[in-house]
């Protein structure tokens, strides 16, 4: 089953929980403060592996979690940071937040990789709080949390030359004529519904992949049809041949599919105008063929002069060898990148905007008699503390004097036993302390 579009949820791992802990040793004068820190989570890392070509594996797998780094150990020994989970994916894949709908990232070369969650970094044991004044304190901190999102992955086919045309025109003949590519082939109209690829064999050793992608109609640029589903892969192709059939079987006039085709290529995407094109005219052992072939060579002359038509009949296999040597001749001549865009720099810094560790606004407001204090770096601090202990309360209480969090509760009328909560803490505020309860 052919998957080109997966929504998924990444998480990287949380950090590790630094410890408490104190040596007390033989010949250790005075031991001392030992607890280590935690170690590191593990990132979400997606990688583009050659050997893919679907987004299969994520309709059944839609959660990627990385593992969590080990706590701190005692004896000051830090905690085992943890792997990074590695998911792999087809070249060619877009990866869009789903939130903001940016693109985060264009992969379309084989080891090419990217962070889309981050581990959370592992706390800080006690012995990195000690200081002259507290050498043996009684404070960690808890691991960072790893960051996690929601993510859309969309596959756009990685193929050099693609068929395009109306449906039933001859595409997926042509395709199993050229390649071992076995794609179904039926006498209606979207027998095919997905892309389907094939390596051609040209001779002397060149050869390119070709995708059979499913038949456009007029109005697919606005989703009519397969719509989208069809047109996202066309971008990716470095030439397309244009299969354009010539007998009218269907009742539709050669140059009015080729000219409804291209206006569809153009509104979607304005590059695609641009893009090498081969005219493919199919069917040439049908009766009338001929005929409808250089009326059709002089309506285009007048649109498009320098257009190469190649006369060809998949069935009896007639000018389908011309038509792939001149496929590989302009292949030859254009950049191995997709014309239609550049690859973008992975730039994680999309992706992670940092947050100011320093900025110390924050809002005070009432609800009945309890204030609530909000503010992004008292709530991170206190998250990565564990305020169990009487250290971990005193160094709280400091940082809220600080930044002016004290005073300002008092301008609001605070008062001894007043109630104050930050985040899902509640304490009672006391004035003339240092601290609170």
């Amino acid at each position: 089953m052919f998957v080109d579009k997966a929504k998924i949820y990444v998480k990287g791992g949380d950090g590790g929980d630094g410890i408490v802990s104190f040596r007390r040793e033989k010949y250790v004068p005075e031991g001392g403060p030992a607890g280590g820190d935690g170690g590191k989570g593990g990132d979400v890392i997606f990688r583009v592996d050659e050997g893919l070509r679907t987004l299969m594996d994520f309709r059944y797998q839609r959660h990627f979690k990385a593992q969590r780094g080990e706590k701190g150990r005692n004896k000051s020994q830090h905690g085992a940071n943890a792997e990074s989970m590695v998911v792999r994916i087809p070249p060619g894949t877009v990866i869009i937040n789903d939130d903001t709908q940016e693109v985060l990232a264009d992969m379309t070369h084989h080891g090419q990789q990217i962070v889309v969650a981050r581990g959370g970094r592992g706390g800080r044991g006690n012995i990195r709080f000690a200081t002259p004044n507290n050498p043996a304190p009684e404070l960690a901190e808890h691991g960072e949390e790893g960051q996690e999102r929601w993510i859309v992955l969309e596959l756009k086919v990685m193929a050099d030359v693609g068929l395009v045309g109306f449906p039933s025109v001859g595409k997926s003949t042509l395709l199993s004529v050229v390649s071992a590519a076995k794609p179904k082939i039926g006498a209606y109209h979207f027998t095919t519904i997905t892309p389907n690829l094939g390596v051609v064999d040209v001779s002397e050793g060149r050869s390119f992949v070709m995708a059979d992608l499913p038949g456009l109609i007029e109005g697919a640029h606005e989703g009519v049809g397969l719509g989208h589903e069809f047109l996202r892969h066309v971008e990716r192709t470095r030439v397309i041949i244009h299969v354009v059939d010539m007998s009218g079987s269907e009742g539709r006039d050669p140059f009015d599919d080729w000219m409804k085709i291209n206006d569809e290529l153009k509104l979607y995407n304005a590059e695609l105008e641009n893009r090498p094109q081969i005219v493919a005219a199919n069917k040439m052992d049908m009766p009338e063929s001929q005929e409808n072939l250089e009326k059709f060579r002089e309506q285009v002359k007048e649109v498009r002069p320098d257009l190469e038509i190649l006369p060809i009949s998949s069935l009896t296999r007639q000018g389908v060898q011309d038509l792939l040597y001149r496929a590989a001749d302009l292949l030859d001549q254009l950049p191995e990148a997709p014309a239609i865009e550049e690859v973008q720099e992975l730039d994680e810094r999309k992706i992670y905007k940092l947050e100011k560790s320093d900025d110390d606004s924050f809002t005070i407001r009432r609800e009945n008699e309890t204030f609530i204090v909000e503010s992004v770096k008292i709530e991170r601090m206190m998250k990565r503390m564990q305020l169990n202990t009487h250290d971990a309360i005193l160094k709280l209480a400091r940082t809220l004097r600080h930044m002016g969090v004290d005073e300002e509760l008092r301008n609001r009328g605070a008062k001894d036993g007043t109630l104050v909560r930050i985040g899902d803490f509640e304490f009672e505020f006391v004035e003339g302390s240092s601290y609170y309860y």
